[in-house]
């Protein structure tokens, strides 16, 4: 991923609260054959690593070999920018459109667990993540135990070791601050309040 010097979070707390929030991530490998595979998962990052599972019937882990590099692209809110609302479009027209975006690439070595103990772990340590803040939260145990032990047999476990963290918040920040401004407002116009206070802030 391009991240010039002014796009670039080096905060890693930033970046695993926004891997944390938006909580799912595409994993790209390539097969044997060169070929890349993709697969939108549920993520989570734990410690060095990225914990996540497949349907058994996705044949992407069965082309991942030991130790395979990975990517994962964890996406969040993006937005297009119109040179509309660029105050310096009335005074020199040198605009153009863009896109913001923020974003966070992680990458290392992959590897696949076809281990049933390895999986109840994983699937419970999602299911917790994602069940912390409801009201009435549901437990991989609320359900009957040959029900859970059959639908393991249907996943594969993945593990991805991070060993390089990329994070981007493209928010406009390499613009004057009249023209970020009038991005924010136009956002806020058009009801995308979430962009809007990113090109505030700069933040992920």
């Amino acid at each position: 991923m391009y991240v010039p010097h002014f796009n670039r979070i080096e905060d890693e707390d930033a970046a695993r609260a926004f891997v944390r929030d938006v909580a799912v991530g595409t994993l790209v490998t390539v097969g044997p054959d060169g070929a890349p595979d993709a697969t939108l998962l549920p993520v989570l990052w734990l410690d060095d690593r990225i914990v996540a599972h497949f349907a058994r019937a996705n044949a992407h882990w069965q082309r991942i070999g030991a130790d395979a590099p990975g990517l994962v692209v964890v996406q969040g809110l993006d937005a297009y920018v119109s040179p509309a609302w660029y105050p310096s479009k009335a005074e020199h027209g040198k605009v153009v459109p863009t896109w913001n975006y923020s974003a966070v690439q992680l990458r290392g070595p992959v590897t696949v667990h076809d281990d049933v103990d390895w999986l109840r772990e994983a699937v419970t340590e999602l299911t917790d993540r994602h069940e912390a803040d409801r009201p009435e939260r549901w437990a991989v145990t609320d359900a009957p135990q040959r029900y859970v032990q059959g639908q393991l047999r249907a996943i594969v476990g993945v593990e991805m070791r991070v060993e390089q963290v990329d994070a981007k918040a493209k928010w406009s920040q390499n613009r004057s601050a009249a023209d970020r401004e009038g991005v924010a407002a136009a956002y806020k116009r058009e009801g995308n309040g979430g962009p809007a206070e990113r090109v505030r802030t700069g933040s992920l």
